[in-house]
């Protein structure tokens, strides 16, 4: 195997050891294995802001809420360890992860077509029909989004060395965060350019729904890009650059739970965090536009134009999020591997205060400095826990592992939705309150952040 197979503009020799000693990429390889995620993230950011506002205009009890996003990181924990599992065997043409996103781009695209339209097919008002029909368009937006997301994380794993990793993750959450700010602040400008934010009753308004459009069209484009740009090592070099032995497709390997069984220390100590932050992050989607109309615009009637301005709002205060993660982003991209733990504890402690203080703010512009401190520990969080797990493997079975770790994104939204039927109630039916609860949440990963054991960082 010679330098000139490995189409990747590497600068230093391949080896057999390890892989700390993958090969330097160019700035624009990087740039062309984590661009793809601004599509991505424009589907689930629509997901995460609009949701909540999508289900309670259908007629959803704001008190049976946690139904409606149950589905959604169900279909994560399955879809992404079988991802994981089956890709990293998956030698062909077109790559080993790339093929994925072949399949689910497109179909992720039609199903952005369709979520917002649940309430335009005559079902009526609060009819299960339209509530069914919304669920499960948000179960198979979900699926598709998983499935493209997955190699995208996978790929940093194969190809990126240890000293470029944070500036991967960065990066890749960075472009994600601006697919973010354009998703989310799309209703609001829409709507400022004439667009309607009203609609009849039970009907999604033109502003969301053209904003659901646009990300299906963005998602599509910037997955070919991907695909087209990226060129994954083939089998012997991946091998040579990773010091194992060559996996076919034929051999079946070990079964997911064997591998969960012979996880890393740090999978377990990471996922520990991941609960916290995550259980923190599904009330945000659930329950901002209600808090934010209730504290702001003072109504909870979902059908009132407080509550769709309230909607709007909680779009422009998640590209704020974005912004702020962005520029964070910037700030730890050149961090030292040393600093992982750190700059982690900082995210979940700069959440939680933006967490905390929703509840006490009722002014919008004052949400601004929740929002942006949200922003820090956005960035943190889906960054630091990744470089710090790949640090631990080993290369061989990485797509498994990043699959299966998911389940610690995943679980604590599950358990999050059906804790809110208890909690809800208990906090008086405050939708405040709930980003409260969240924040409290993250002050627990904070103080969990301890029991991780690193390589690199102490």
């Amino acid at each position: 195997m010679t330098e000139k197979s490995v189409n990747v503009g590497n600068e230093s020799e391949p080896t057999l050891q390890k892989k700390s000693k993958l090969p330097k990429l160019k700035l624009s390889t990087i740039f062309a294995m984590t661009f793809g995620f601004f599509g991505v993230n424009m589907a689930f950011s629509l997901q995460s802001s609009q949701m909540g506002r999508i289900f309670q205009t259908l007629g959803a009890d704001p008190n049976n809420l946690g139904w409606f996003f149950v589905l959604p990181p169900l279909a994560g924990m399955i879809v992404q360890p079988l991802i994981g599992k089956y890709s990293d065997r998956t030698w062909t043409r077109f790559g080993r992860r790339m093929p994925y996103l072949l399949v689910a781009g497109p179909i992720g695209a039609l199903v952005l077509l369709l979520l917002p339209n649940a309430g335009s097919f005559g079902f009526g008002y609060a009819s299960i029909e339209a509530l069914l029909f919304g669920a499960f368009a948000t179960l198979f937006m979900d699926l598709t989004s998983n499935a493209c997301m997955q190699p995208y994380k996978m790929i940093i794993g194969d190809m990126v060395n240890e000293d470029q990793k944070d500036l991967a993750w960065s990066w890749q959450q960075s472009f994600s965060n601006l697919g973010g700010v354009i998703a989310t602040v799309a209703p609001f400008a829409l709507t400022a350019w004439g667009v309607s934010n009203i609609a009849p009753k039970g009907e999604v308004p033109a502003s969301v729904k053209i904003s659901y459009y646009a990300a299906a069209a963005i998602l599509l484009i910037s997955s070919i890009y991907t695909v087209v740009s990226v060129h994954e090592y083939d089998p012997e070099t991946y091998a040579m650059y990773h010091g194992n032995a060559l996996e076919k497709s034929k051999e079946k390997g070990p079964s997911l739970w064997e591998l969960l069984k012979k996880a890393p220390k740090s999978f377990w100590e990471i996922s520990v965090v991941q609960f916290f932050n995550w259980f923190a992050i599904m009330y945000m989607w659930t329950y901002s536009t209600g808090a934010i109309a209730d504290n702001v615009w003072h109504t909870t009637d979902a059908s009132s134009a407080g509550y769709q301005a309230a909607g709007n709002w909680y779009g422009v205060l998640f590209c704020v999020l974005s912004i702020s993660s962005v520029l964070f982003g910037l700030l730890i991209s050149r961090s030292k591997p040393s600093q992982r733990k750190f700059w982690y504890r900082f995210g979940c402690i700069a959440g939680a205060i933006g967490f905390m203080s929703i509840l006490f703010i009722h002014n919008k512009w004052l949400l601004f400095i929740s929002y942006a401190l949200i922003g820090i520990d956005n960035l943190t969080m889906n960054t630091q826990p990744f470089s710090l797990l790949t640090e631990s493997l080993d290369g061989k079975n990485e797509g498994a592992y990043l699959g299966l770790f998911n389940c610690s994104i995943c679980l604590p939204q599950i358990i999050a939705s059906l804790a809110s039927f208890a909690i809800f109630p208990l906090v008086g039916k405050s939708m405040p309150a709930m980003l409260f609860i969240g924040g409290v949440s993250l002050l627990l990963g904070a103080l969990s952040v301890s029991l991780i054991h690193s390589d690199y960082s102490k």
